[in-house]
């Protein structure tokens, strides 16, 4: 049974804190890019730029990272005949010098984040990486540490936290679930 944690208005007010932390710590947003990691932190990045279009009069473009190849967790698989075409990644502008802002969802282990930045090294070199994330969750396998946090959630190995979207799950909330 899944029990809702953060409703629509709280998410509102986490992705607009994260918002004003991302122009406090970067005294602007020149030479910034949000990338989102697919499914989830596209969405939640382009809320972050539309947010800072309004609060800066600036559009941030927005890159996706689809980061499955890169996964160390899962195995992978090609099914169809012929070489392997990486298209996981759609950035509009080359990110070598630029702030790249990584966003997703939900920070856990850390592998995630590690495969998005394996990938965002072959596409260029940033100046500088900063991690977004709606909920950080806490048992990490990896050192990694987000530089804005919406939530802190701490949970139980069992409990699984699932991030709805309206883009995608027709609602805003943030449930956690009882895994057995």
């Amino acid at each position: 049974m899944a029990r809702e944690i953060v409703d629509a208005l709280t998410m509102r007010r986490a992705l607009t804190r994260i918002t004003y932390e991302i122009i406090e710590q970067n005294k602007g947003v020149g030479d910034l890019v949000l990338v989102g990691i697919k499914t989830r932190g596209i969405y939640l990045a382009q809320r972050i730029a539309a947010r800072l279009q309004q609060l800066e009069n600036v559009t941030v473009p927005v890159g996706t990272l689809d980061i499955t190849l890169y996964r160390d967790d899962q195995p992978h698989t090609v099914d169809v005949a012929g070489p392997a075409q990486v298209t996981g990644a759609d950035i509009p502008v080359a990110i070598t010098g630029k702030h790249v802002v990584l966003v997703d969802d939900v920070l856990f282990t850390g592998r995630t984040v590690r495969a998005a930045l394996d990938e965002l090294m072959t596409l260029g070199r940033p100046a500088k990486t900063s991690l977004a994330i709606l909920v950080d969750r806490g048992h990490r396998e990896l050192p990694i540490r987000p530089d804005f946090v919406g939530k802190n959630i701490p949970t139980a190995l069992n409990e699984q936290v699932a991030v709805l979207l309206t883009e995608c799950d027709g609602r805003d909330a943030i449930q956690l679930t009882q895994v057995t």
